[in-house]
């Protein structure tokens, strides 16, 4: 609407059916069916039914494929935004404990066996130090998922005149996609994730 490309009574319409269907899917009333494929088909087929053809125009300049890559990234911005606050909370802790633990001394192991005295507070912090790098990792990839490929389409963008940025900023993404074929077959951002999830957990694991 903002753009001309559809009527503004017409958005207002979708909005007003939209937040009754978000309305509906937090409070378990929505019914999600199979025939309608996937969550997007779902939601466009309770729309039309709620304000009639109208509710077809959702999807004007978006593809299937370019809402899914932008479902996945709202997901995982989220995901890994959670992560970071936990692990800045994780180092707090263990900070806490070692200045609690000041001065009391424990055997240091390497190969399985007891090597040096060390401080019970040097060994918190050593783990300290790894979430700090896990930490600082989420945070990188946080980069490259918090980019909007909406308007992408299916694979060659589309030749209405949409506004990537403004979806942009409504969307709280800090850039845009650069190449729409690029943009829908994007994955590397999970794989990074994964990435930052395997060494996170290896550490972990070496504390429990």
């Amino acid at each position: 609407a903002k753009q001309g490309i559809i009527p503004k009574k017409d958005a207002d319409k979708i909005i007003k059916g939209l937040r009754e269907i978000y309305r509906e899917i937090e409070d378990g009333r929505f019914k999600f069916r199979e025939e309608f494929e996937d969550v997007h088909m779902n939601i466009e087929a309770s729309l039309i039914e709620k304000i009639g053809d109208i509710g077809g125009r959702l999807h004007t300049a978006r593809s299937r494929n370019d809402q899914v890559a932008l479902d996945i990234r709202l997901y995982l911005r989220a995901e890994v935004k959670e992560i970071i606050s936990l692990l800045k909370n994780l180092e707090t802790v263990l900070a806490d404990m070692a200045e609690k633990h000041l001065g009391i001394i424990m055997p240091g192991y390497t190969h399985l066996q007891r090597a040096q005295p060390v401080l019970l507070s040097h060994h918190l912090m050593a783990y300290a130090h790894m979430f700090d790098r896990d930490m600082a990792r989420f945070a990188d990839a946080l980069k490259r998922i918090n980019a909007l490929p909406l308007g992408s389409c299916a694979l060659a963008g589309t030749t209405l005149p949409t506004d990537r940025h403004y979806v942009a900023e409504l969307l709280g993404f800090d850039s845009i996609s650069e190449n729409s074929m690029d943009s829908v077959s994007d994955r590397d951002f999970l794989l990074e994730f994964l990435s930052c999830s395997s060494i996170f957990m290896m550490h972990t694991s070496r504390m429990a």
